[in-house]
């Protein structure tokens, strides 16, 4: 699979409230950019959601409504409407990720707006866990000498997607399970990036 075929186009609805200002005939008038702007910063701070993915670029506006004030003082709400691209890995997927930690029990790997990708390494098959020096621990499959470090692109099946709405350390953010026991997974070369097999 392509990961193109992980974006996709959703809609997304997001209600604000603003005051309008009265113009020189007596209408209330709120700027579109305003809310457009305000739209934009939410979902820069909700970054993702279960449902849709995270959030890549909002690519059009598609409505404002018209509004309802809520009180005298011309407090208006409004209900903006958005088409946005969004990346939402499923069980399944496969997809390339950079390693970017490695010990005894698997390596992490970080796959596009994904930072937490587990490839375990009951997942490796063939796989050997060497320490060498402790700053730079590495995994080689003996038939073929191919070997994943710290830096490696590797090519992967995702095996399960977990959201994290909240922990300590993470705030709304896709976690998945990663396995290489397939055909035609496991470490690639792609130009620009270190050789697999140094």
């Amino acid at each position: 699979m392509k990961i193109a075929e992980m974006i996709y186009e959703v809609e997304l609805h997001r209600t604000l409230i603003a005051r309008p200002v009265r113009s020189s005939d007596g209408k209330l008038l709120v700027s579109g950019r305003y809310l457009l702007t305000q739209v934009l910063e939410i979902l820069s701070q909700e970054k993702a959601s279960n449902e849709h993915g995270v959030f890549l670029a909002v690519n059009s506006l598609k409505n404002i409504d018209k509004g309802q004030v809520l009180d005298e003082s011309g407090c208006t709400s409004f209900t903006v409407t958005v088409q946005c691209r969004s990346f939402k890995p499923e069980v399944g997927d496969v997809l390339q990720g950079f390693v970017h930690y490695i010990f005894q029990e698997g390596v992490f790997l970080q796959t596009g707006p994904v930072r937490y990708g587990f490839l375990p390494f009951m997942k490796m098959p063939g796989y050997l866990y060497f320490p060498a020096a402790e700053q730079d621990p590495f995994f080689l499959q003996g038939e073929t000498n191919k070997k994943i470090k710290m830096g490696s692109v590797v090519q992967f099946v995702v095996l399960g997607v977990s959201w994290i709405e909240e922990t300590a350390h993470v705030v709304r953010e896709f976690a998945l399970v990663a396995g290489i026991d397939r055909e035609g997974l496991g470490p690639v070369y792609l130009p620009g990036t270190a050789e697999i097999n140094q």
